[in-house]
């Protein structure tokens, strides 16, 4: 089929109207039902506690960063290969961020904004950098240090349904930034254009997808197409160039093919627009700029000023307050980018206008631009000021990451004191300083900064000050676990066992599925000695193993508890227990020989002194331990023998040779 000279898009044909779309009120319902499904999937969750995994491209994440295979993975693979089938149907029919976008536009195009798009060359980069950062990068890092990329396991249903998702405040600005401030400074589709991962996959799939919008001899380039495109295509010069819709971002919304006049276009299945070649024209293409210009009219140095400016902008406000996520930093950076290209326009060019209001005229600024300019000075100074603190937070960040030795073994709360050496103590010092600065300037809260100050202060000696730091993060839910494992090791030092008490209690409340505050807790109350902490510690032991039934140290350390409190049967089926988990475990060994003597089995005691002695025969107590069980059977011979291998192991050995003088034992000389 051979076209004339494109011709521009027209906002009707002469007495004909642009009809209304007759898929939009299908696809409105389809993503009303898309949405309810989404909230059934939450209440499930709410009711059951457990659900399947949130069906969402990014927790596809969980693949490329550990091998793990859960919902999201499987829809959204699956997503990508229907793409290549059917093209780009995903993003208009089933994306929320779409319907958000959707919504956003019809509200303000009610509110007499309507939205023009930003065409932009270099920010159309964007969402495949994204992808690359969110999908390629981990894989290949995990590539770098060795490991395998094959699946690791699955993870198809979940108890922490909201743990991967932000809190409402930083949802509904995410919607904010992502729905309205896109749509109208970007262009409709704004967000999906400039910033969405998930869309630069869909795109490239897109390209390889047979069916497509494709037109008909019937068209006569009214141009209601690409009036009603909220994806931002040029569909009468893409249908007349090549006779189909070639660019990627084409939605499959269907409301160009409805409006048609006259039922030019249609879905159908043929070549594909990676092959696509533009159509022979019977006459010359009319004078003026060629497609591709008119696609984008921006200048190389208004490409640059967008490109420096979101580079700069996602760098500052990128887990800005330790809050701004990924997707809304990428949203907040184009729109940035946009407001960054609007002052320079602003002050570069003497006349200017902006959605249809005069801004500058022959040079000079105009009420409306005043205010813009005002607006934009303040805006550029909230930036310089999140920049110096984005800054000091990143400083403050990698001074503490070189205390994350001692912090490790800190967490280990039932491990004895683990001093810091003085690089670990400059660090944490220098860390405080940032932090101080973090909470004396910031306009917010920092989320995390509490729990920073209550390491900075532990590690400095600042025991007063990581009590109140760590109080503080605890209430706001800031990495409250390691914190209250902390808040225990700090009770134990103290001699506070109901204050050490509470903290496991408090850990274990919050995390049931972990084992640390049942494991750390138990032994610091064993520890104490107490009386009164047995029972407690044993409660803290015998409820982590409902969780962890095959954790050794938790039986044992349970079978421990048994035994100080004169329990010698239950501790020895603990000891029994652990020696089914872990045949060679040393401890459990000599504990169970040691219950097992104490209550007259010494049989059964010699037999697992004499394993143990194998395993270890250069132990002196082991060959002790063995001889007074010979002792309490009347076997004598045995028991000298066994005194004399632990003299020859350790000669004048307290314990040895009181024996072996009771039984006129000569000890090896040497």
């Amino acid at each position: 089929m051979k076209r004339g000279p494109l011709l521009p898009v027209l906002p009707s044909s002469p007495g004909v109207a642009i009809r209304h779309s007759r898929s939009l009120k299908w696809r409105a319902a389809v993503l009303i039902a898309v949405h309810v499904a989404i909230a059934l999937h939450i209440a499930h969750w709410l009711v059951a506690g457990r659900t399947v995994t949130p069906v969402e491209p990014s927790e596809a994440m969980a693949f490329s960063k550990a091998g793990i295979i859960n919902a999201g993975f499987l829809f959204f693979a699956g997503a990508i290969l229907l793409t290549a089938l059917f093209g780009r149907w995903f993003c208009g029919w089933a994306c929320h961020l779409v319907a958000l976008q959707d919504l956003s536009r019809w509200l303000l195009e009610k509110a007499g904004l309507r939205p023009r798009p930003l065409r932009s060359r270099l920010l159309g980069f964007v969402p495949y950098l994204a992808f690359v950062y969110m999908f390629l990068w981990p894989a290949a890092y995990r590539l770098w240090l060795g490991d395998s990329l094959g699946v690791q396991g699955s993870e198809l249903t979940t108890g922490a349904f909201w743990e991967t998702f932000p809190g409402w405040v930083v949802g509904i600005l995410t919607l904010l930034v992502c729905g309205f401030a896109t749509v109208y400074f970007l262009g409709a589709k704004g967000f999906c254009t400039y910033a969405c991962p998930y869309g630069a996959a869909f795109a490239v799939a897109d390209r390889i997808a047979p069916l497509r919008v494709r037109v008909n001899e019937d068209c006569e380039g009214s141009g209601h197409c690409t009036a009603v495109c909220t994806s931002n295509v040029r569909v009468h010069e893409e249908v007349a160039k090549f006779g189909m819709v070639v660019d990627s971002g084409c939605m499959k919304c269907g409301d160009c093919v409805s409006v048609c006049p006259n039922d030019a276009l249609s879905f159908g299945f043929g070549k594909v627009s990676l092959f696509a070649q533009p159509i022979p024209a019977d006459a010359p293409a009319a004078p003026g700029p060629d497609l591709a210009k008119r696609a984008y009219p921006l200048t190389l140095r208004e490409e640059l000023v967008l490109g420096v400016a979101f580079v700069l902008a996602f760098a500052t406000f990128r887990g800005l307050y330790g809050q701004i996520p990924f997707l809304m930093s990428l949203g907040l950076a184009g729109v940035l980018a946009f407001l960054a290209l609007l002052a320079m326009r602003l002050v570069a060019r003497r006349n200017l206008a902006f959605r249809h209001r005069a801004l500058k005229r022959d040079g000079r600024l105009l009420p409306g631009g005043r205010w813009a300019a005002a607006g934009l000075i303040l805006l550029g100074l909230f930036w310089i000021h999140s920049g110096w603190l984005k800054a000091e937070a990143v400083q403050g960040r990698r001074a503490l990451q070189k205390t994350a030795r001692l912090q490790q073994q800190m967490l280990q709360i039932a491990a004895g004191p683990a001093p810091p050496n003085a690089g670990e103590r400059a660090a944490a010092a220098a860390a405080a300083r940032h932090l101080e600065r973090l909470e004396r300037w910031g306009l917010f809260s920092w989320l995390g900064l509490d729990s920073s100050r209550a390491w900075t202060a532990w590690i400095s000696g600042d025991f007063p000050g990581f009590r109140a730091a760590s109080s503080r993060a605890i209430a706001r839910h800031d990495a409250a676990y390691e914190m209250l494992l902390l808040t225990a090791k700090d009770a134990a030092g103290r001699g506070d066992l109901a204050g050490l008490t509470l903290a496991g209690e408090r850990a274990v409340a919050l995390d049931p599925r972990r084992y640390e505050a049942y494991a750390g807790a138990g032994i610091l109350l064993a520890r104490s000695g107490a009386p009164p902490a047995l029972p407690a510690a044993a409660s803290f032991f015998e409820r982590g193993l409902a969780h962890h039934p095959s954790s050794v140290e938790l039986a044992y350390n349970w079978g421990i508890i048994h035994a100080m409190q004169g329990e010698p049967e239950r501790a020895i089926e603990r000891f029994r227990q652990v020696l089914a988990f872990e045949p060679g475990h040393r401890e459990a060994r000599e504990n169970l020989a040691g219950m097992l003597a104490a209550t007259g089995r010494f049989e059964a005691a010699a037999a697992l002194y004499s394993e143990a002695i194998a395993a270890s025969p250069r132990d002196a107590g082991l060959h002790i331990l063995l001889a007074q069980t010979w002792i309490a059977m009347g076997r004598n011979e045995a028991a000298r023998a066994e005194l004399a291998a632990a003299l020859e192991i350790e000669p004048g050995h307290p314990q040895a040779s009181a024996l072996a003088a009771a039984m006129a034992i000569q000890q090896p000389t040497h």
